[in-house]
């Protein structure tokens, strides 16, 4: 249903799915909403969200909706209502338990660690719950559905001509680039990255390396320690602070290889958007990483210690010295992240998994 100023907005009726998000701030999880709803409705799923801190051009309903879920939508028993946070499943359980509206309750757990009572608590109420990977799921006590999180493998896709997209970031076609994407702080690893490259650019003159991403209130101070020491290396020409980017697939193309340097996360797209983008992906040994990569004989990268500076670069030297598996890591990276990663296979098993619980 189209309102005047609100073309977004979804006659409740027609809602088989919403998608709370009751936080202002973005987060991953507000990301999660604002990639996944388009997808979803493109895949002919019913799905709305609702709630502050989201585009007013997504899909949503408005709270004083509420009330009409009283009547599930048309043809079905129960409506689905898909909670990420605390704050999104306690309303729905009063809401289905107390107020005794046809609801089923979904929730999406990216913990890796011990919930509290309280969270364990709102979690047994679920009807269902899905874990985004393997390592989510060892923190569950409850039965669990394993959905790991997809990307657009087609905003991330390689370039025809990488010279030119390395010409068009304003970066050298002749070098080799070597990079690392994200949020600029001390748990993401960032100072292990400019460590490592501090230690290998030295002896490579044919590579240079980029740090994308943003530094936020007290980590300013982390990023100008980092970009000190680069500067005493005599590197700060060769080792770029590039900022944060809304084009961030174009600076993917731009890559020969990608490290996720991490010392803790919760899932972690990076190593998926830069192999979708037929870029090889050292990460650590933190979230889902383990999950996205394929090590060995076919490998589309490799897994390190977390916090270790020596296995990060021993491992981007042997990348950075051999072109042969460097790009045969390349070609091989893009076809998994296609075949097993792309936003279209999460919605889809996401899908099927509403159709279960909208029928039990």
């Amino acid at each position: 249903m189209k309102e005047n100023g609100d073309p977004a907005i979804i006659d409740i009726r027609d809602v088989e799915v919403i998608a709370p998000n009751f936080k202002r701030r973005l987060s991953g999880v507000t990301s999660t909403i604002i990639q996944l709803v388009p997808v979803q409705r493109a895949l002919g799923q019913k799905v709305a969200a609702l709630g502050p801190g989201l585009p007013a051009d997504l899909p949503h309903i408005r709270f004083r909706d509420l009330p009409a879920l009283w009547r599930p939508p048309r043809g079905k028993r129960f409506r689905i209502w898909h909670a990420r946070r605390n704050i999104e499943m306690l309303p729905a359980i009063l809401m289905r338990d107390v107020l005794r509206m046809p609801l089923r309750i979904v929730f999406t757990s990216a913990s890796q660690r011990r919930h509290t009572g309280w969270t364990k608590w709102l979690i047994s109420r679920m009807d269902g719950v899905i874990a985004v990977s393997g390592r989510t799921a060892d923190y569950l006590t409850v039965p669990n559905t394993v959905i790991l999180h997809g990307i657009d493998t087609d905003r991330f896709s390689p370039p025809a001509d990488k010279a030119e997209a390395k010409r068009a970031r304003g970066l050298d076609p002749d070098k080799k680039i070597v990079g690392c994407f994200g949020r600029v702080r001390h748990q993401k690893g960032t100072d292990l990255f400019v460590d490592s490259m501090i230690r290998l650019l030295p002896a490579r003159p044919g590579w240079a390396a980029i740090v994308a991403g943003r530094a936020t209130g007290p980590h300013a101070e982390f990023e100008n320690g980092l970009k000190a020491k680069v500067a005493a290396a005599g590197l700060a020409d060769r080792i770029l602070f590039v900022g944060e980017h809304t084009d961030i697939n174009e600076w993917y193309r731009a890559l020969d290889l990608f490290i996720a340097p991490q010392r803790w996360e919760g899932f972690g797209l990076t190593p998926l958007e830069a192999m979708a983008t037929a870029v090889p992906v050292i990460a650590t040994d933190v979230g889902a990483f383990p999950e996205l990569l394929v090590t060995g004989e076919e490998e589309t990268g490799v897994i390190i210690a977390r916090d270790s500076l020596d296995a990060m670069a021993e491992a981007a030297a042997l990348f950075m010295d051999d072109d042969a598996r460097r790009n045969a890591a390349s070609a091989r990276a893009r076809a998994h992240a296609v075949e097993n990663f792309s936003i279209e296979g999460e919605a889809k098993r996401l899908g099927n998994l509403y159709r279960i619980m909208a029928s039990a």
